[in-house]
């Protein structure tokens, strides 16, 4: 099993889960702007799980209906992304978690946290 950056990490891009995996499976994005996990390396640790300050991060089987297409997305993004594993500065105008979990409400989403959270 692996674990999915979700949609809540588009436009933000944190980046403390990189600074955690031990086996570097991060990748930056530029279109979307964001961190994507390649599904091949992951050892399913959950270290970076609770490392997420938006808790964008679910395990493959836990991933929210609303984010369901993002299991396929990382598999397909991360080719065409930059290994990280070093934390940078989010991005200019990324939101708090209390934010994402406010718009997800707004478009009737009923979203469970990931666990280990």
């Amino acid at each position: 099993m692996t674990h999915v950056v979700t949609g809540r990490c588009v436009d933000c891009r944190y980046t403390d889960c990189a600074t955690v995996c031990p086996v570097e499976c991060f990748w930056e994005t530029e279109n979307p702007a964001m961190l994507v996990i390649d599904p091949d390396t992951c050892i399913d640790c959950g270290l970076c799980v609770p490392e997420c300050p938006i808790h964008a991060i679910y395990t493959e089987d836990e991933v929210p209906a609303p984010y369901a297409e993002w299991t396929k997305k990382n598999a397909d993004l991360f080719k065409s992304g930059k290994n990280i594993t070093e934390k940078k500065d989010a991005l200019p105008g990324a939101h708090s978690l209390e934010e994402i979990q406010q718009q997800e409400k707004d478009k009737g989403w009923d979203v469970p946290e990931p666990g280990g959270v």
